[in-house]
């Protein structure tokens, strides 16, 4: 049984992740930030309490991507197979109000986590595979499409903190031997993304509007344009990025994309409003100092050497997130109605 150590597996990605290897049959390790509330909702449903159960083969460990001690102790605890830094301050416009915490955690924490790869090798002879989430927001004003040669432009604190910690795994795998690969996935959505995103701020919204308790949905620049794809399908990628016999970077992503406006405009045809401008209101704080206008994925080499596909498009997206939210404000004819 292959033993597999997920930094970040409370997030979207983490959940999805871990739901993907215990079919698998790995023993999943998460690690988990010390809070004084519960943030383990999306893996409720996997866990189960070690005093109820024995031979669970998920389980759960405090630690943080800032505590380079404590990842090489769990590291020399577990003995994986394989480590996913799925970990980050992931909010792109939060990372302009918090940046060195951003630059501490989605970039230095790489490099903790690279070194005690390292070291842990180089005492055990123990080979461990190393899987980096990258972002398309190193992209930033890089004209589409993008791929794998596509140079770096990032316009946040994110963006920038995700391109060093890019370049820190690709020196660990030249300088070291150590399989470490890349894998730099744009937008993927899906009803466990955090309601802070502006995909699940739309959907949410528009239950809430449904539900009478909110009139209107505060959003920022409705022109963006993203390649949204479906979260689930993406941590497959992932993981087919740690079978091939050599480390490498991909990029995975739909061929496709589609503005704010767009998402907003068939969230709420799915419910009817074809008049979707009168329930948004542009509020200026959520508008980045600096814009990534147009993100589009050239997944050719994903394609050809994962053999890996997207198989969920935009619309689907749009419909599965929307049927989720208003089921969850008690509006179940509406969400009856949405044929997917």
């Amino acid at each position: 049984m292959k033993k597999a150590l997920i930094f970040g597996v409370t997030g979207q990605d983490g959940s999805y992740l871990t739901e993907f290897l215990l079919k698998k049959d790995y023993e999943v390790h998460g690690v988990i930030r010390r809070a004084s509330t519960f943030n383990t909702g999306r893996l409720d449903h996997l866990y189960h309490d070690p005093h109820l159960t024995n031979g669970a083969n998920m389980h759960l460990h405090f630690g943080d991507l800032a505590d380079a001690n404590t990842i090489r102790k769990l590291i020399y605890k577990i003995q994986p197979e394989e480590i996913y830094n799925l970990g980050a301050q992931s909010h792109v416009r939060v990372s302009f109000d918090i940046p060195e915490y951003t630059a501490n955690i989605t970039g230095l924490g790489v490099l903790r986590l690279l070194e005690a790869i390292k070291d842990y090798g180089e005492h055990t002879g123990n080979k461990v595979k190393f899987y980096q989430a990258s972002s398309s927001e190193m992209f930033g004003s890089a004209a589409p499409p993008q791929n794998e040669q596509t140079p770096f432009n990032p316009r946040s604190p994110y963006g920038i903190a995700k391109v060093f910690a890019f370049n820190t795994t690709r020196n660990y795998r030249e300088a070291y031997g150590i399989f470490a690969a890349n894998g730099i996935l744009f937008n993927h959505e899906s009803e466990r993304r955090g309601e802070t995103f502006v995909t699940r701020k739309i959907t949410r919204g528009i239950a809430r509007i449904l539900a009478g308790l909110d009139k209107k949905i505060y959003l920022g620049n409705l022109d963006a344009r993203r390649d949204w794809g479906y979260a689930p399908e993406y941590v497959e990628a992932m993981w087919k990025i740690l079978q091939q016999p050599e480390p490498d970077d991909y990029v995975i992503g739909t061929g496709e994309s589609h503005s704010v406006g767009e998402f907003a405009e068939e969230a709420f045809r799915l419910v009817g409003i074809l008049s979707w401008k009168d329930y948004i209101d542009i509020d200026p704080r959520y508008f980045r100092p600096t814009e990534v206008e147009h993100l589009v994925a050239d997944i050719n080499k994903a394609r050809g050497k994962l053999g890996w596909e997207p198989k969920t498009k935009f619309k689907e997206i749009v419909k599965i997130m929307l049927k989720h939210d208003l089921r969850a404000f008690g509006l179940k004819d509406r969400a009856d109605k949405i044929k997917i």
